[in-house]
């Protein structure tokens, strides 16, 4: 090529940093491996004077996307720059613009994918988006091309490491929830604000975008059913090592055949402690994908940070100078098959562990097995621990019972009952027993 390709970064912040540093200190051997010539042209931030991490050459520097999507001599434009409103904006007028973006934003994805890949396919203009899920993990990717002749029976993993290492800690170390929390913000692992990563919706943005990757057809975040880590306590971790598992923040996309339907579902699960995803501790995430042609296939690694995201972020910008020059041929996400219902939450179907706060008293557990017995769900085991008196002088245990499978529904129509029953806790703890594939042995 005669003439470099150009390059547009939106987006200055950890992420984008990351790319700008890893562009500049390899350019060289990334030239080399793509056999393609390229140059950053125009970085827009928001606020020009905000004291930054990197230097950068003088004028390359803008306050306007805008100036990123009307630059005739930017080929390829990154969006980095986080939320979802201005970003919509920029990659909708990028992509009408008929510039390829590059995105790790999951958020925008979740919310607007439907709308931006029927407009990429429209335009025919590639979206990419390897950084949307999974940090540095190769899982877009991988399912668009290794595990391309694949029907995707399920994914399973754990696509958040802000929740997986304060689980990690408490299962570990024997900490309660806050003091794991407290530790991960000290270490850079949760923001100061963590809500989206402790109430699960940064894995239900993944989740969403996974399934569209998988299935094809285009999905909104009402269709996710979503339960964060926030009530998981000490004593769950108890009963858990005695019963054989582990507990984790999991992302369930299932293909059930028999009714052509999808289960798309995140909440904190035991996990077998035999299976594989029981010992991903830490920052670390591990997504398992079953084809019907592969089998279970393992993606593990750093699903966030700096580096790893910047590392898929400029895996996606190679591949959308390449395609540049092949635009017919682009890999770009575009929907391909029909669309397929959503399960309801409460059709899905697991085992479960309830766990109910009583007052200790002769008869509470024949009251709460006559009604789950009424609701038709049985019982393969009890449990309990003596807890301490109250200040009215009154004992407080945990009794626990283990539910053989049922579905959600009707055991919601069955707590909904107990909670009426004096001297039990309205509010039990509840977690899906996760029947998975493959394990470790």
């Amino acid at each position: 090529m005669e003439k470099p390709l150009q390059l547009g970064l939106a987006g200055l912040g950890t992420v984008g940093t990351g790319v700008y540093e890893t562009i500049s200190r390899n350019h060289a051997i990334l030239e080399a491996r793509a056999q393609i010539p390229f140059a950053i042209r125009k970085v827009a931030v928001r606020d020009l004077s905000r004291p930054r991490d990197v230097e950068l050459p003088p004028g390359l520097l803008t306050d306007n996307w805008r100036d990123l999507v009307d630059d005739p001599e930017i080929d390829i434009i990154i969006e980095l720059i986080g939320g979802t409103t201005e970003a919509y904006r920029l990659v909708k007028a990028a992509l009408q613009a008929r510039k390829p973006v590059v995105t790790g934003n999951k958020a925008l994805l979740a919310e607007y994918g439907s709308e931006l890949f029927q407009l990429s396919a429209t335009m025919g203009v590639p979206l990419y988006f390897e950084a949307s899920a999974g940090g540095g993990i190769p899982i877009i990717q991988s399912m668009q091309n290794s595990l391309i002749c694949n029907h995707i029976k399920s994914i399973i993993g754990i696509i958040n490491g802000t929740s997986n290492y304060i689980l990690s800690s408490m299962e570990l170390e024997g900490v309660s929830f806050e003091t794991a929390l407290a530790r991960a913000q000290q270490l850079g692992f949760a923001e100061a604000d963590p809500t989206f990563d402790i109430n699960g919706w940064d894995a239900a943005h993944k989740a969403l975008i996974l399934t569209m990757l998988a299935y094809g057809t285009p999905l909104t975040s009402d269709k996710i059913y979503v339960s964060g880590i926030q009530g998981v306590q000490q004593v769950d971790f108890e009963f858990a090592r005695k019963l054989g598992y582990n507990i984790k923040l999991l992302v369930v996309i299932r293909h059930h055949d028999d009714t052509d339907a999808l289960e798309l579902r995140v909440q904190p699960s035991f996990i077998p402690n035999d299976h594989i995803l029981a010992s991903v501790d830490g920052v670390f995430n591990a997504i398992a994908v079953d084809g019907d042609i592969v089998g279970e296939t393992l993606f593990y690694g750093r699903g966030a940070g700096k580096n790893p995201t910047a590392s898929a972020v400029i895996a996606d910008v190679i591949t959308a100078m390449r395609e540049s020059l092949h635009p017919e041929h682009h890999t770009g996400f575009h929907p391909y098959d029909k669309e397929r219902r959503v399960l309801n939450i409460n059709e899905t179907v697991t085992p479960c562990y309830v766990r109910f706060r009583v007052a200790d008293r002769p008869g509470t557990i024949a009251e709460i097995a006559s009604s789950l017995a009424w609701h038709k769900i049985g019982i393969s085991a009890t449990s309990s621990t003596k807890g301490a008196p109250d200040e009215h002088g009154t004992m407080w245990n945990d009794l626990v019972f283990i539910l053989h499978s049922c579905p959600w529904g009707q055991l919601q129509a069955a707590l909904a009952e107990i909670a009426q029953f004096a001297d039990i806790d309205p509010s039990p703890a509840v977690f899906r027993i996760e029947k998975l594939g493959t394990s470790s042995t």
